[in-house]
């Protein structure tokens, strides 16, 4: 059963950091697209990053990791804003055999 987990979530006050990870099935980490993305109040879901891509709101901010012995990939985000409250989510593409997500994790900026 393919899982991704993802973890790290809070509350940080602007400016503030945090570390999401997503632990991932081994057999999908090594062979899928593999990416952040989130959901905000009200809104649809967003790309934040995958290895490839990185939207433009987080570019010098937010910053995608990966450790392939762990199958587990990271989203280090600094200089945290309001505006980046949202559910994160992981997400495993292959195309035209699956899109997995993760459960979501929780990231609130305020003071």
């Amino acid at each position: 059963q393919v899982q991704l987990v993802e973890s790290g979530g809070g509350l940080v006050q602007p400016g503030g950091s945090l570390r999401l990870s997503c632990a991932a099935s081994g057999s999908i980490f090594s062979s899928s697209i593999m990416g952040w993305y989130r959901q905000a109040p009200g809104k649809q879901r967003e790309l934040v990053s995958t290895f490839a891509v990185v939207a433009n709101s987080v570019k010098g901010r937010f910053t995608i990791s990966r450790d392939n012995a762990k199958n587990t990939m990271y989203l280090q985000m600094d200089s945290l804003k309001p505006e980046d409250t949202a559910v994160y989510y992981c997400n495993a593409l292959k195309p035209g055999s699956y899109n997995y997500w993760g459960q979501g994790t929780q990231v609130t900026v305020s003071s």
